[in-house]
């Protein structure tokens, strides 16, 4: 054989080894380590996850995603598998978020960094108060839902401070890491960083420590798609800094029935700006694609829960149904299609079941159209479809006849990958057993969800900087860029023979009010320490009355069914009380809209100044009304004229294309100074 030919072969064969292999990153990651060796090969290191004393492929952190993700599946018994399949609530040292007996704004154990070790057994479905068909465990103890029953995923309800949060989190991995694989967990969370009314447990987590923004319709009326980025990236920073990885938001549902009871939690009615911000929440938390700085999202409700019969939720089997009488159903897949483009980690179906013969009348993680043909092979996404909280066990709508096992059957077929709500895996692991579903099938899950364990570098690092996350949660720039953001969510609705802005030194009585349905003392009389008015004590020293209305229908969980109505009388306003007050001296009304409010019971033409706040503070609303701040807000949803519009509208059209009759003020309406 002669040297040329020799050659050839010799380069053809490191040809072909440079295209199969693959190619090796060198950059010492750090290792974040409590009680696994460390190999070192060719001068680099290596976590020995599994003990076994040698390099496997998925401890390889030079190695590409896919190929650590195919050897972990590959040593991940049955069991493990499943476990890893389901997020349930992870409950701290003394947290009592979900316990029996608690009572909201009860008094409450100090929440510690320990594990909290007591099963959470539900045998009532806490949503429709009906008995469960059989009893569900949906929170374990935490060191048996690590060791014994193989779970990874986990929903953080509990609000403790920045520092416990941290070592909390760092002993949970502490204790994953002694595990068979060493498989890390990843804690996720509802939103953390809006002032909010309804802070039921499953929507958000309320007043916090981390930096506080607008509420997420505050965000849209601000129209700063750089400050929303900014946003983002501002609470990614912070979650990080305590643990939270995974983010059990953002809504791209459009708020396009002004009675559905989530309202508060969209970006409002119009499909592109909803894709805008979407667009930027999910760039600002994941960065371009994920990576260790990441926060990844999950973005709900698909394929949009706005549209609910009636206004009335499917967290209810009362408000089970979504329809489109206006034949919007694509219009309410756009900002999907946004969070797609993004990159979203993951995307959660809603529970309704779409009414109508042309769809198959099952809750959307049943419904193989919705999620097989429409979400993934139509819209290409396939990252992790997380089924919302319970509709295995209670909001099983359309299914409620199957077993649970063939129910998990259904949703896996469907094209759901991991199921909130339970932290026992048995029948799941018996309906692959059984032979209702294959193991190739769980493999498929599986991996998704390895994957962005990896992506998010939790394998090589999931410890924190206990001191970092005192440092970073609240800082002072996050704060800075969140007052500034709260300013400009503010909306000026009516500005009337230029009463506002309030000139110095007039004097000022300032009422709140908010009814929780629980307190006694409703209506107060604000005297805040803001050197531009004079703040006095009664409305027959003042010169200018304001008022802050913030309406408040009970809150999501509250519901019973009955019929939805937007006025202020019904929602917890004594609209005879601020009458009185409107006509008895020039009067500024600021109202919180966390639905579309119908006003016409205070609204009789002597309210010259109308302000809307979406979740904001006092300080800021004296900032507009001062003049210190000028109004730049814009409505991010239409409110509508009176009852009889909102019950004759279409639950799928925006209310700026209802007609001319509907708005009374309209999407994008806003004034200044």
């Amino acid at each position: 054989m002669n040297s040329n030919h020799t050659k050839k072969l010799f380069l053809g064969s490191l040809l072909a080894m440079m295209i199969t292999l693959p190619i090796l990153a060198q950059k010492q990651p750090t290792l974040g380590i409590r009680s696994v060796e460390t190999l070192r090969i060719a001068g680099l290191q290596f976590k020995d996850l599994n003990k076994n004393k040698k390099l496997d492929a998925y401890e390889d952190w030079r190695l590409p995603v896919d190929a650590r993700v195919k050897d972990l599946v590959a040593q991940m018994n049955l069991e493990e598998k499943v476990g890893f399949m389901l997020i349930s609530t992870i409950r701290m040292g003394g947290d009592q978020v979900f316990g029996a007996g608690v009572q909201p704004g009860g008094p409450q154990k100090p929440i510690t960094e320990g594990f909290n070790e007591e099963d959470l057994v539900q045998s009532t479905n806490m949503f429709t108060r009906k008995p469960l068909s059989s009893p569900n465990l949906s929170a374990a103890g935490t060191t048996k839902a690590i060791t014994k029953l193989q779970l990874r995923h986990f929903i953080l309800r509990a609000n403790p401070s920045p520092d416990i949060l941290a070592k909390w989190s760092n002993n949970l991995q502490a204790l994953c890491e002694t595990s068979r694989l060493g498989i890390p967990a990843i804690v996720a969370s509802n939103p953390r960083n809006h002032v909010t009314t309804d802070a039921s447990v499953g929507l958000s987590v309320g007043v916090t420590a981390f930096s506080k923004w607008p509420g997420e319709l505050g965000l849209a009326a601000m129209r700063d798609f750089k400050l929303t980025r900014k946003f983002a990236e501002t609470a990614a920073q912070e979650w990080k800094a305590v643990g939270l990885r995974k983010g059990y938001m953002y809504m791209a549902d459009l708020a396009t029935e002004p009675r559905w009871q989530r309202v508060e939690g969209t970006f409002g009615e119009d499909a592109d700006l909803t894709s805008n911000m979407i667009t930027q929440i999910v760039l600002g938390f994941q960065g371009t694609k994920l990576s260790n700085t990441s926060v990844a999202m999950t973005t709900k409700h698909f394929p949009g829960g706005g549209p609910q019969v009636e206004g009335q939720d499917s967290h209810f089997d009362w408000g089970k149904f979504a329809h489109y009488p206006g034949g919007k159903f694509e219009y309410h897949l756009k900002p999907f299609k946004a969070a797609i483009a993004a990159g979203t980690s993951a995307i959660m179906p809603y529970y309704s079941a779409p009414k109508g013969k042309e769809f198959e009348e099952v809750g959307f993680s049943f419904n193989k159209a919705m999620i097989g043909d429409l979400l993934q092979d139509k819209l290409g996404f396939y990252g992790i479809i997380n089924s919302d909280t319970g509709p295995i066990e209670m909001m099983p709508w359309g299914v409620e006849n199957l077993t649970i096992a063939e129910r998990y059957q259904k949703a896996l077929q469907a094209g759901v990958d991991i199921f909130s709500g339970s932290a026992d895996p048995g029948i799941l692991l018996e309906t692959v057993q059984k032979g209702l579903i294959s193991e190739a099938r769980i493999n498929q899950s599986v991996a998704k969800l390895l994957k962005e364990k990896f992506e998010l570098g939790l394998f090589e690092n999931p410890y924190v900087n206990v001191e970092n996350a005192l440092k970073i949660v609240g800082n002072k720039e996050a704060v800075a860029s969140a007052d500034l953001a709260l300013r400009k969510s503010i909306v000026l609705l009516r500005n009337d023979q230029k009463v506002l802005p309030i000139a110095k030194k007039t004097k000022v009585y300032f009422e709140t009010y908010f009814n929780t349905g629980r307190n006694k003392d409703i209506i107060k009389v604000a005297k805040p320490d803001y050197p531009a008015f004079e703040f006095v004590s009664t409305k027959e020293e003042a010169d200018v009355i304001l008022l802050w209305l913030i309406p408040n229908g009970g809150g999501l969980f509250s519901s019973q069914g009955a019929k939805i109505d937007l006025r202020l009388s019904t929602n917890r306003i004594d609209v005879n009380h601020v009458n009185e007050l409107i006509e008895s001296k020039p009067t500024i009304v600021a109202i919180n809209y966390t639905n579309p409010w119908v006003i016409e019971e205070i609204d009789k033409g002597k309210t010259r100044g109308i302000i809307a706040t979406f979740g904001t503070t006092q300080e800021a609303l004296l900032d507009i009304v001062s003049g210190k701040f000028k109004p730049t807000g814009k409505m991010p949803f239409t409110t509508p004229k009176n009852m009889q519009v909102v019950e004759a509208n279409k639950s799928d059209v925006p209310g700026y294309l209802e007609g001319p009759d509907y708005g009374l003020f309209m999407f994008g309406h806003g004034l200044t100074y």
